[in-house]
């Protein structure tokens, strides 16, 4: 069952605690696509993702290194593609291995190389409102509906 559900967020605690519920059904091998402008909160909720997945380090935005590796109940691997110039650059970077293997992985910015993804990819859309709330649309959801 794959399904679209669009949810709403009105602070950043409260966009790290939907990535918590996010992060809880995950399993190995499921691929989030992150789109949304600067400062929407793509790493605002991968923080609640991971917390949900045990990693305990603290996570940050991977713009300058491109991916994060982090330990948890498994493997999360956190990229950003902002600077890469396209596909050839995303394979360069030994994707498959992150992509089809036992952890999860968040791909920042991921317009850039969306025709890289596998279908089964996991789409999340934020987008900010000038208040500080967010509407979040997650696409190609396989699991049971986010409370």
């Amino acid at each position: 069952m794959t399904s679209i559900l669009e949810l709403h967020t009105n602070t950043a605690d409260e966009t790290i605690a939907l990535g918590e519920k996010i992060g809880a059904l995950l399993k190995p091998g499921d691929i989030l696509a992150m789109e949304g402008t600067l400062a929407a909160g793509k790493t605002t909720i991968t923080k609640g993702i991971a917390k949900a997945l045990g990693v305990e380090d603290t996570i940050t935005s991977p713009t300058f290194c491109l991916v994060s590796e982090y330990s948890g109940k498994m493997p999360l691997y956190h990229m950003d593609v902002y600077r890469l110039d396209g596909a050839e650059d995303f394979q360069g970077l030994g994707v498959d291995d992150m992509l089809y293997g036992e952890g999860v992985s968040i791909i920042e910015w991921s317009e850039k190389i969306r025709d890289e993804l596998p279908r089964k990819t996991i789409t999340i859309k934020l987008e900010p409102a000038d208040d500080g709330s967010r509407t979040i649309t997650i696409k190609n959801w396989p699991y049971a509906q986010i409370k």
